[in-house]
């Protein structure tokens, strides 16, 4: 039986020829990730562990990204532990105020991860880096501190589902609706330790940023990894940004799956996801008469540059009604530039916009757009778990910055064709 993608990456930083599905081995790391929330645990274990210096000061890498710029006494301790870590152990790879991005985009965009490399991170949604063909995942800050220290860490090899994209997407219809349609499909458990691997050739009409908006929410179905066979498009995305040799992974033929579905990209509409799960979607002309009072369009999953591009279109010369507050956030500050340099701030703050620095803050309800009781947000972000932005009785629907947008016009979830 042949190996899938997911598989043929672990046996190779494993030294193995072969792996099969729920075997244990050891792997060499290519890259360890942590955030400002994550990683000052891992840095309190890596020094009661007796640590003293890290595998790779160039395999490391620190975000700070959750609380910053610093909300709190509590924040800024945490970023001066990592700060003074990293300037302690000559850390490259760390990323603070000023030249930071919110951590998923920013490492594809520095060339941090490239095709074939085996990622761990501590925060969920490092799985975001299978976009790019590579294995990530994520660990818990523990795992983060034995990687910073030895470059490896310990995996089960995960089984796999297959994803057979075939088609085209209709117009303001993105990879975020996509990877909505499937986890209301599958379930928020329906991947639960899986690898899904995304094939066909309808690939070649997603973008890099559908791509990585889908790789991200791989966890949301419960996946170890999302994971896309690379093409073209991949390789056009690195070759400007990795300097190093990488190696690209095909599935094999017999490859075992436990499932395989087929994914037409021309008959996936706009999907938004009801509180509390990922997995309670609708269709866009489903949704009924959802009135919001708030917006944020951002986060690792949906704050790109294509993102805003598609946002600032529907905005433009239009006003965010009256009682909704709308939040903009460029996933970095290479995004933010260049949004500034196309003139699309200019159309967020004339549409009544805030526009803020690169940061996670609404997303985990951490600064930066908090809900009250009773509030509704639309929001670009990945969950919508109970009190994740904010009052456990507020409530998250999950949507492409394109409804996003829309809805921010109208002042309830709407699609685009009732603003344009």
């Amino acid at each position: 039986m042949g190996m899938t993608m997911t598989q043929k990456i672990l046996a190779a930083h494993a030294g193995l020829e072969k792996v099969e599905a729920g075997q244990l081995i050891k792997c060499k790391l290519d890259m360890v990730l942590g955030n400002d929330v994550t990683t000052p645990v891992a840095i309190k274990e890596f020094q009661k562990a007796g640590f003293n210096t890290v595998f790779d000061k160039t395999k490391i890498s620190m975000v700070m990204d959750h609380f910053t710029p610093n909300k709190d006494i509590k924040a800024a301790g945490q970023c001066k532990l990592c700060r003074d870590f990293a300037n302690e152990k000559g850390i490259v790879n760390y990323f603070d105020v000023g030249d930071m991005g919110i951590e998923h985009a920013l490492l594809p965009e520095k060339g941090l991860v490239a095709p074939g490399e085996l990622v761990i991170g501590a925060d969920s949604h490092t799985c975001t880096y299978g976009a790019l063909g590579a294995f990530s995942t994520g660990v818990g800050s523990t795992d983060m501190a034995a990687g910073m220290a030895t470059g490896e860490a310990w995996f089960k090899v995960p089984s796999a589902i297959k994803f057979n994209i075939t088609g085209k997407l209709n117009e303001w219809v993105s990879g975020k609706d996509v990877i909505l349609h499937i986890i209301g499909m599958i379930g928020v458990d329906g991947a639960l330790y899986k690898s899904m691997e995304f094939v066909g050739d309808g690939i070649k009409n997603l973008s890099m940023d559908d791509r990585l908006a889908m790789a991200n929410m791989a966890i949301e179905a419960g996946a170890k990894n999302g994971i896309f066979i690379v093409d073209e498009i991949t390789k056009a995305y690195v070759s400007d940004k990795v300097n190093r040799e990488y190696k690209v992974y095909e599935p094999d033929a017999d490859a075992k799956y436990d499932a395989v579905y087929d994914i037409d990209l021309s008959k996936i509409k706009s999907t938004v996801a009801f509180p509390h799960l990922p997995e309670n979607t609708r269709t866009i002309d489903e949704v009924g008469e959802v009135k919001i009072d708030q917006v944020v369009i951002g986060s690792c999953t949906n704050g790109r540059m294509e993102d805003l591009q598609v946002a600032a279109k529907i905005l433009k010369g239009k006003h965010v009604a009256k009682n909704v507050r709308c939040i903009v956030i460029p996933a970095t500050q290479k995004i933010y530039m260049q949004a500034m340099k196309e003139g699309l701030l200019e159309i967020f703050i004339n549409a009544g916009c805030a526009v803020s620095t690169p940061t996670c803050g609404p997303c985990l309800g951490g600064h930066m757009g908090i809900l009250a009781a009773g509030e509704r947000a639309v929001a670009t972000t990945n969950r919508n778990f109970v009190g994740r932005m904010g009052h456990p009785e507020s409530e998250v629907y999950l949507a492409s910055p394109a409804i996003a947008a829309a809805s921010a016009i109208t002042g309830k979830i709407s699609d685009v064709s009732e603003v344009l």
